[in-house]
């Protein structure tokens, strides 16, 4: 890769020729689609933008020019062009390079990214403090047109048309977020790509202008003139201009000299401009350039074909769990809709959308809306449950609260993604769900020990009058074979479940960490430590019954989360036993109060000490201590 190794920074891009930036485009993308079959990763969207990431480093003054890449999921070959090529190895992985745009980690990420929609507000911020520190870099967001389905996006582009500031936005046009594209918006930005009358209109008026050219002195100009007024009525721009920005396009997105051409001149304007840029996702992926499937890819799969080079054995994910179940429960409740935020396979609900399609909603990226389009169903009688990340779900919590357990409304809030997330980092990590759903009032709050509570835990919330229902579920395989739902019975309400008695301390488990804390109590009972493990698989309401026996033989209380130590459910428990018995201890193990940044979910685990090392030695401390005290 001759070009791209010459490439130690962006100002080598503005020394290279039309034909050689073309060559470094190709370079760039076979690089990627190299690296990323070993390192796994977001591969579509960054291939998607090639040719634009080379077109804006070249026109623009980078970094001090300001780049506002959205999501993070475009900014791989940002990242190889600014100086981590040869750190791409390590993507995504412990101490390597992030999966997403991180300032720590470039002085060329000018705003860290990992959830969509944030490019356009940060990047307006960045314009105003320019502003007032008196300077005159300019600044531009990178925003995919998925996520203009978010409400964030609406916002920012209202204000910044308004503020008259000096400040570019550059649509990277897909028809794909994650999956394809869904609403208004997304129809309103193909309409151009697909009118015909347009098309040929321009195509007539370009051939008669360059005719009338050799006829009349200014004929160019005035021809240009109507062009651009057909152009407004019939494209995008119009609902850009509204809103206050001078709009440009739509220029391809592949064509490289064309955009540095536009983006050299629209850098030199003033106020707030839209650079429009049609673009394919995938371009130039092997496997296939469109589709959801092609997003993102595990590691270690074939670059020509994007499979898997060893097939996957055992059990399958909480996520495929949750999808299955759902589609066969939605058989028995006739009255049950799923609603996902742009994220059917991510969530598991794409197999419900096919096998109840009258019945998914797909809002696009729009979680607060999802939330309360789902309210909105409920008093009609439907319902709903709501598939969304737990860290996407931080997003809708003013509508979890004010339209759905305000008015106590039965919604089923499927969290997926609760805890630890891996490699995704720390951006993705579904760590304070506990903590906000527990302060919400009507709330019930569950966690599955593993697949079949899973399913027994769905069918209690789609069974039950009453509230809102969360579950929260973690990103990785269940340790269980899981039977058919129509076999699965609920899981009594309330209840916890004691796994295994012991003496003088009680490990309150929750989710993923009752196996953890089965596997310490196994560990400790080989040293003559015997421990008492308890399901906690419904946090609120808690199991008054079974805690108020527990008070009675131990004094020594271990609750472990895989979620915030700080205001998580151990901290919800140490209020409730300060009641109960003022003379019992709660101990709290969870993650803590820092951010956990990219590793193996298993390597998080035992850096949180959360695993079952890290929970047996925790007990073996307990023992100590109270040995001591004695």
């Amino acid at each position: 890769m001759p070009l791209l190794d010459r490439v130690t920074d962006p100002s080598v891009l503005r020394t290279l020729s039309a034909a050689e930036r073309v060559q470094l485009a190709a370079e760039v993308r076979e690089f990627l689609i190299r690296t990323c079959s070993v390192t796994g990763g977001h591969i579509g969207a960054g291939l998607g933008v090639v040719e634009l990431t080379i077109a804006l480093h070249t026109a623009f003054e980078t970094p001090r020019d300001q780049l506002v890449w959205d999501v993070g999921h475009q900014g791989y070959p940002h990242k190889v062009l600014t100086g981590r090529k040869d750190r791409m190895h390590t993507l995504r992985q412990e101490g390597g390079i992030s999966g997403f745009l991180k300032r720590t980690e470039s002085e060329y990420d000018a705003f860290g990214a990992g959830h969509a929609a944030t490019s356009i507000s940060a990047a307006l911020g960045i314009a105003a403090g320019r502003d007032l520190n008196g300077q005159d870099f300019k600044v531009a967001a990178i925003i995919g047109d998925g996520s203009l389905g978010s409400g964030l996006a609406y916002e920012a582009l209202n204000n910044a048309g308004h503020s008259e500031r000096d400040f570019i936005v550059v649509l990277n046009d897909n028809e794909m977020s994650i999956a394809p594209n869904v609403g208004a918006m997304h129809k309103y930005l193909t309409s151009v790509q697909r009118n015909p009358i347009y098309n040929r209109l321009r195509g007539a008026i370009g051939d008669w202008a360059d005719h009338a050219k050799g006829l009349f002195k200014d004929a160019g100009t005035l021809v240009r003139k109507w062009e651009e007024s057909v152009k407004a009525f019939l494209t995008p721009g119009v609902l850009f201009e509204e809103l206050g920005f001078r709009y440009f396009g739509p220029i391809d997105g592949h064509d490289i000299e064309q955009m540095v051409e536009t983006f050299r001149a629209v850098r030199d304007f003033k106020g707030p401009r839209l650079v429009h840029v049609i673009t394919q996702k995938g371009r130039g992926f092997p496997a296939g350039e469109h589709g959801e499937k092609w997003h993102a890819l595990p590691p270690g799969h074939d670059p020509a074909t994007g499979k898997q080079l060893k097939a996957a054995t055992g059990n399958p994910n909480y996520t495929a769990v949750f999808g299955k179940a759902l589609s066969e429960l939605m058989e028995e409740f006739p009255s049950a809709v799923a609603i996902t935020a742009a994220m059917p396979s991510g969530t598991g609900t794409g197999v419900v959308a096919k096998a109840h399609p009258s019945r998914f909603f797909d809002v696009g990226i729009a979680e607060g809306h999802g939330v309360t389009f789902a309210a909105g169903l409920a008093t009609q009688g439907a319902r709903p449950v709501v598939a969304i990340y737990s860290t996407f779900l931080q997003r809708g919590y003013d509508n979890v609260i004010h339209d759905v357990a305000i008015q106590s409304l039965p919604v089923l809030f499927a969290m997926d993604r609760a805890g630890l997330v891996g490699e995704d980092g720390e951006t993705h990590a579904g760590l304070y769900d506990i903590a906000y759903m527990l302060a919400v009032p009507h709330m019930v709050v569950t966690a599955p020990r593993n697949g079949t509570e899973l399913v027994g835990l769905l069918r209690t919330g789609l069974s039950r009058d009453g509230g809102p229902f969360a579950i929260r579920y973690p990103r990785d395989v269940v340790p269980d074979a899981v039977p058919h739902a129509k076999d699965v019975a609920p899981v009594p309400f309330g209840t916890w479940e004691v796994l295994r008695r012991g003496e003088r301390v009680a490990v309150l488990a929750v989710g993923t960490m009752v196996e953890e804390a089965r596997k310490a109590a196994d560990a400790l009972a080989a040293e003559g430590l015997s421990v008492t493990v308890v399901n906690c698989r419904f946090l609120k309401p808690y199991d008054e019954t079974t805690l108020t026996a527990l008070l009675a033989t131990h004094q020594q209380l271990l609750v472990v989360e895989e979620g915030t130590a700080v205001n998580g459910f151990g901290a919800f428990m140490a209020a409730i036993v300060a009641a109960h018995d003022p003379a019992a201890r709660v101990h709290v193990l969870g993650v803590p109060d820092r951010i956990v940044y990219a590793a193996s979910r298993a390597r998080q685990l035992a850096q949180c000490g959360i695993d079952a090392a890290g929970i047996a030695a925790r007990v073996r401390a307990l023992h100590e201590s109270e040995a001591l005290a004695g």
